[in-house]
């Protein structure tokens, strides 16, 4: 669902910079705590970005993390309450852009970095709008379905990030953003199959498991068959291209952000080969990459040999 019209246009951007600060130095610790809880790969890459990007990208990550909490991990499985938790979030939201100091720790950051890059509503709304569509729907019939989906869920975030990170916005970058959010948010649906399924969601799309039969039952069962690593392999291709698509952004960016945001690709990208070295069997281990791994990543990443 969209939910933009009718909503608040942003302040006028010079009014952001007359508007007071409302998070203290404990609400952006809460959202760096967040991010270095849920976003390991993430907080890792993000330490090679300069100072005043890691405290803004710290604030993203809280904005978006609490909301996907409520939707994965919820309290409760009353749907409305689910869906009022986040229209109330929506709405602190939109009260602090116009000002009103919110209630909670990482809104109050996220709308001191909102305010101080001039951040147009667009792409925080959609993120939020994903959110509650997770509350609602489980399956999508195609891979534009979910492309939709992702719009809001990934894309919207890999787009806050380059206003973030004050990079131009054009055709060229954004269609690079686009494509690593896509790309990201793939590799986390191929990661998480099972733990997606026990939530009661499958973001493979229907006409993809059709085209692999027998591949919807192995995710029911839980188990890594034929059909299901055909799967697999098909969306592990997919998800490939689209870091390869994203690889020529980078070099739109900021100089001095280039380095952090090719480590998170490359890092995200190696949990592929981590899916691929365990046989596909994503039920019963989670793919990830080791601390020695980051850390002799960064370093090629760095020295620029990789």
């Amino acid at each position: 669902m969209n939910q933009l019209s009718g909503e608040k246009r942003p302040p006028d951007p010079a009014q952001f910079r007359t508007l007071p600060g409302f998070a203290s130095q404990s609400d952006f610790g809460e959202c760096k705590r967040l991010h270095r809880r849920f976003g390991t790969t993430y907080f890792f890459a993000t330490r090679r970005l300069p100072t005043t990007y890691q405290r803004r990208v710290n604030a993203l990550y809280g904005f978006v993390r609490v909301p996907d909490e409520w939707v994965d991990n919820p309290r409760t499985q009353d749907l409305t309450e689910r869906r009022r938790q986040i229209r109330n979030y929506r709405n602190e939201f939109l009260r602090g852009m116009d000002g009103v100091s919110p209630n909670h720790p990482v809104l109050r950051a996220f709308c001191d970095v909102a305010h101080e890059v001039s951040l147009p509503l667009e792409e925080p709304l959609r993120f939020l709008d994903a959110m509650e569509q997770d509350i609602d729907t489980s399956r999508y019939e195609t891979y534009d379905e979910l492309r939709h989906y992702m719009r809001g869920s990934a894309t919207a975030v890999g787009l806050m990030m380059c206003r973030l990170l004050e990079s131009r916005m054009d055709h060229s970058v954004e269609t690079a953003a686009t494509a690593l959010g896509e790309a990201m948010q793939l590799t986390n649906f191929l990661r998480d199959i099972g733990e997606d399924y026990r939530r009661g969601r499958i973001y493979m799309p229907i006409e993809d498991l059709n085209r692999f039969p027998g591949s919807y039952q192995a995710i029911v069962n839980q188990e890594v068959t034929t059909a299901f690593m055909q799967l697999m392999k098909f969306q592990i291709d997919r998800a490939r291209h689209l870091y390869a698509e994203s690889d020529p952004g980078i070099l739109l960016l900021p100089r001095a952000v280039q380095p952090g945001v090719k480590l998170a690709r490359i890092l995200y990208s190696k949990i592929l080969n981590k899916i691929e070295e365990q046989h596909y069997d994503v039920f019963t281990r989670r793919a990830r990459t080791s601390k020695l791994e980051k850390v002799s990543t960064a370093l090629r990443v760095l020295s620029g040999t990789s």
